[in-house]
């Protein structure tokens, strides 16, 4: 009993550890980015010269949109991959090698992911760099998140549920419709919101694959061109300084995007967390 007591405050201490590293983090880019963040800062279009006067909008809307489109990708294909490889694959060599396959392309560095990309969807496929060439990219990427998490979610669901579906006469695709989705859709929702959490925040992958620092319009098409939070935070905090602008306010301005950023990753998080328990209170086991 004692083992367990000094091993449960050892757990308890370290996840403390880290939520209040994460909150420090946090609270350190807002404070640090609080004194340019302003409605003028959130609605308007970045000036180059002016920094005072310059906005993250189109920034904004570059990232939403590429999020947008990763999901369209991703999401669709990784749970049909996981539904596959659950509920109709055979556990053999090839099926494991593919399991396998997909742990170690999680594991893969994003800068790797954005050479792929610049080589297969900007050149290869002829997409340029656009917001079509970075959301397949980020897609690539996040594949791996979503078909394992979707995997474990649909494992979870009790063998008794499609036993009894399959009692009924309810067929192969009838029963994953109408016996498993549904259950294992808390869990497919969460695995998708990591991923797309992670492809919002990320810089390497949409650095060689469409992302700018400065473009003069929102992107109008998939095959646009577009701005990025996690890029403009990248220059800001790491190449912007002139005679016009200090580093200083340059990195000042960085946080604030930074914090936009996070903001932004927080309400999706969120919402898809409302979404998940919503889902969670209908299921009746």
């Amino acid at each position: 009993m004692k083992v367990d007591s000094i091993v449960f405050w050892i757990l308890r201490l370290t996840a403390s550890l880290v939520v209040a590293f994460l909150l420090f983090v946090i609270l350190f880019i807002v404070f640090e980015g609080l004194p340019a963040l302003s409605i003028n800062f959130l609605t308007s279009e970045w000036d180059l010269i002016d920094i005072e006067k310059a906005g993250v909008f189109p920034a904004i809307v570059g990232t939403l949109f590429i999020t947008a489109m990763t999901a369209l990708f991703s999401i669709p294909l990784g749970v049909s991959a996981a539904i596959f490889l659950n509920e109709y694959a055979t556990s053999n060599l090839t099926v494991r090698l593919i399991r396998l396959a997909i742990r170690n392309l999680a594991g893969v560095p994003s800068v790797v992911y954005g050479l792929f990309g610049l080589a297969a969807f900007v050149y290869f496929m002829g997409f340029r760099e656009s917001v079509l060439a970075a959301s397949l990219t980020l897609s690539v990427m996040t594949l791996p998140w979503v078909i394992t998490s979707s995997e474990e979610a649909l494992k979870g669901v009790p063998s008794d549920f499609r036993h009894a579906s399959y009692a009924l006469g309810a067929t192969k695709w009838q029963t994953i419709r109408s016996a498993v989705l549904p259950y294992a859709l808390p869990g497919v929702i969460t695995g998708g919101v990591i991923g797309l959490a992670r492809a919002m925040g990320e810089t390497a992958p949409i650095l060689f694959t469409g992302a700018f620092f400065f473009l003069g319009r929102l992107p109008s098409s998939p095959f646009s061109p577009f701005m990025s939070l996690p890029f403009h935070t990248f220059i800001l905090s790491t190449q912007y300084g002139s005679s016009y602008v200090p580093s200083a306010v340059a990195k000042t301005y960085a946080a604030a995007t930074a914090t936009v950023l996070v903001g932004l990753v927080f309400v999706m998080i969120t919402a898809a967390t409302v979404i998940r328990l919503r889902f969670r209170k209908r299921r009746r086991w």
